[in-house]
This record gives C-alpha cells, sequence and structure tokens, in this order.
C-alpha cells in the first residue's frame, strides 16, 4: 500500500495480539453466547500500531463465517490555546460482518502461508515506518503471528492492503456519522474522498458502514450530492456479497 496513506487521519492500531490471546480491550462486557459461538471458529487477526496519527491503534478480528470486531483507541488531543482541557482518546468497539469474497481471500490466503507461521519482516534497511503490524491466525488447524513494517511477501502485503482499506471504511463511517450530526457541510467532502478511495480500491466492504450510508441517502437536509453519492456506494455494498 502507499505509505501516504499512513498520513491520513485514521483510526489505526491495536494491542498485538500473540497468537491465540485474547481480543478484547479493556474494559469490555463480558462473554454472550455469541461471542462463544464464534470463539470456536477459525480467526484471522490484522493489529496496527503507529504513533502519531489521530487513532494510532486498531484490531480487526475476522472470524470464518464472516462475523468480526473492529477495535481502535483515539489518540488523546492536546489543550490548545482556545480549548485548555486535555482530552483524552475514546475507545471504539463495533461489530463488523465482511462479505464471502473477503473472508475467503483473508483464509486462503493465511492458510497459504502456514497460519502465519513464518518471518514477514523484510531484512532491507532503511525502510520508512508504516506502522508496527502483526497478522495471527488460531482455529482448530493450527496458530500462528508474524510482526513487521514491511514485508516482501506478496500474500503478506495482499492482506495488509486489505485489513488497511477496511479500516479506512470504518474510521470513515465515523467522521461521516460525526459530520451529519454536527457538520452537514462538511459530508460533501468526506463523500467525494471515500468514493475516489473505493474507486482506487483503498476502502473495501462498505457493507460495515451500510446503515451510515442509508441515514445519508434519506435524509432531504444534506446536499443532493451527498444522497447521491451514498446511494451509489450502497449499491456497491449489496452487489459485492
Amino acid at each position: 500500500m502507499n505509505v501516504m496513506r499512513n498520513a491520513l487521519p485514521r483510526v489505526v492500531l491495536g494491542v498485538v495480539l500473540a497468537a491465540g490471546s485474547g481480543h478484547a480491550f479493556a474494559g469490555q462486557s463480558g462473554t454472550t453466547s455469541n461471542d462463544l459461538s464464534a470463539s470456536t471458529l477459525p480467526e484471522v487477526s490484522f493489529n496496527f500500531d503507529r504513533v502519531g496519527l489521530s487513532v494510532p491503534h486498531f484490531t480487526l478480528l475476522v472470524h470464518e463465517d464472516g462475523s468480526g470486531r473492529y477495535q481502535a483507541q483515539e489518540a488523546p488531543v492536546a489543550g490548545t490555546q482556545t480549548v485548555s482541557q486535555h482530552t483524552a482518546g475514546k475507545p471504539i468497539d463495533r461489530p463488523i460482518t465482511l462479505s464471502a469474497p473477503t473472508v475467503a481471500m483473508i483464509f486462503k490466503t493465511a492458510r497459504s502461508l502456514n497460519h502465519f507461521n513464518m518471518t514477514c519482516a523484510s531484512k532491507a534497511k532503511n525502510i520508512a515506518d508504516t506502522g508496527n503490524k502483526t497478522l495471527s491466525y488460531s482455529g482448530p488447524d493450527g496458530r500462528g503471528a508474524c510482526t513487521y513494517n514491511f514485508s516482501e511477501n506478496k500474500g503478506v502485503m495482499v492482506l495488509t492492503d486489505m485489513f488497511e482499506a477496511i479500516a479506512f471504511t470504518m474510521d470513515t463511517g465515523r467522521r461521516l456519522e460525526f459530520l451529519h450530526r454536527y457538520d452537514r457541510l462538511g459530508l460533501d467532502a468526506e463523500m467525494e474522498t471515500l468514493t475516489h478511495e473505493v474507486e482506487q480500491k483503498r476502502a473495501l466492504e462498505l457493507g460495515t458502514i451500510s446503515d451510515t450510508l442509508t441515514s445519508l441517502a434519506s435524509d432531504d437536509s444534506v446536499l443532493q450530492r451527498v444522497r447521491i453519492r451514498a446511494e451509489k456506494l450502497l449499491e456497491l455494498a449489496n452487489n459485492s456479497k
């Protein structure tokens, strides 16, 4: 993935998980029956960590039935000349459901890479810091994990691009929700950016924000071009299932 995308304001990174370890952030609610059912399924997780971004951690966890979670921690916001109070970063924890083709690609690639029982990291020197990443797999057929900043393995980079594109979609969805509530004029530029990133394959799995897009498409109080873009993106999401 183009390193410059890491400069975009987005939520990024998660607590790096060793293979088979727990996936919840501190303070997560108790386990439900659905959680217990999902825990018996093979799972792949992607964790990203890069200091200096607006959201410096995220974790994407995907079960083989397509269910999963997106968990992140926003960076704290320091006080300014106009706002003296320091604001702690907010945790983010959202369930996700990914499309069948995406899930199939994730698990096929993970198994082809021996459940990540391998060395992912490139040995090349002077590589730009694109964030600390960990891919991990856990299931009845095996488990493993590998950590890297940059990898020369094609399969690893395919998964990296895929997970970062899903995270980008999730982060954009949160910004759209905020703008819809507090700054509707700002929706136009945000939707234009999302549309462009979808066209460039740098935003994937629009179904994860379908509720947000539906809300925009049905709101006559927002700009018409925002509604039109939302409708087109919803159509893409439905066609990709």
